[in-house]
């Protein structure tokens, strides 16, 4: 390793955990400090605006001690600011943590707010042609890439301070996340019928409404389509009222 590998590898080790690495030589301590406010007030005003829920459950000191250990163990595979959070996930992933004892919910509640802030900054994709008042039914419906079905094993729209459940939800927490025609995200409460209906309608075969219904009611082992049909169209008409769905398919 060069000299300057060297010194910028000292100059990072003690950015990241100042109390086990020393100032690098050379380096004026006044000068790292700066350095050192700097990185750490920046890495934890974005964890504590990406995740507001999980940070109001610490109090300050304990959350300060969570990103200074996220700061020090975690490998980040990306230079960029903007991912910060993703590598936050990453890491609370790691089985070891001792707030999974205290928090068990806390990998999925922090996926959550990790998708409200993903979608605020997302740029839209291009879904082709659109008919915005195409038929459901008979054209192939088309899920907004701006509205995720999302299955969840703790009831994580609800977590806050006030309701912090030790037990995972009864049945699977399904909820569609999604930014709305005025760039608002919002969620809405769903059922896994419902979730598996918009997995249907995002297969690259692009079925029709009438198709994806008929292979939800084969899979559910159903011999009524129509009747699941007439209880699930108004569903889809209440999807593309609120933004989940664009429309359908144009020609």
């Amino acid at each position: 390793m060069l000299d300057y590998q060297k010194q910028q590898a000292a100059f990072a080790a003690h950015i990241r955990n100042p109390e086990q690495h020393a100032v690098p030589l050379g380096v004026e301590d006044r000068r790292m400090g700066i350095y050192r406010n700097l990185f750490f007030n920046n890495i934890e005003s974005f964890l504590s605006g990406g995740f507001p829920v999980l940070h109001s459950l610490f109090s300050d000191t304990e959350w300060l001690q969570l990103v200074r250990d996220f700061m020090t163990h975690h490998q980040a595979q990306t230079p960029y600011f903007l991912e910060i959070s993703l590598e936050f996930l990453r890491y609370l992933d790691d089985e070891s943590l001792a707030l999974h004892q205290r928090f068990p919910f806390a990998c999925e509640l922090a996926h959550y707010e990790w998708v409200e802030l993903a979608l605020d900054v997302e740029t839209e994709a291009d879904s082709g042609p659109v008919d915005a008042n195409g038929d459901l039914l008979e054209q192939s419906p088309v899920l907004s890439p701006l509205a995720w079905p999302l299955v969840y094993q703790w009831p994580v729209h609800l977590i806050g301070p006030g309701h912090l459940p030790q037990q995972p939800a009864e049945q699977p927490v399904c909820l569609v996340v999604y930014r709305n025609r005025q760039d608002k995200v919002e969620f809405l409460e769903a059922n896994p019928v419902t979730i598996r209906l918009l997995e249907i309608i995002q297969q690259e075969n692009q079925p029709s409404g009438r198709e994806a219904f008929t292979q939800l009611a084969a899979e559910m082992q159903r011999d009524d389509v129509e009747n699941l049909i007439r209880f699930g169209l108004p569903i889809l008409e209440q999807l593309r009222a609120q933004g989940i769905l664009l429309g359908t398919r144009a020609a």
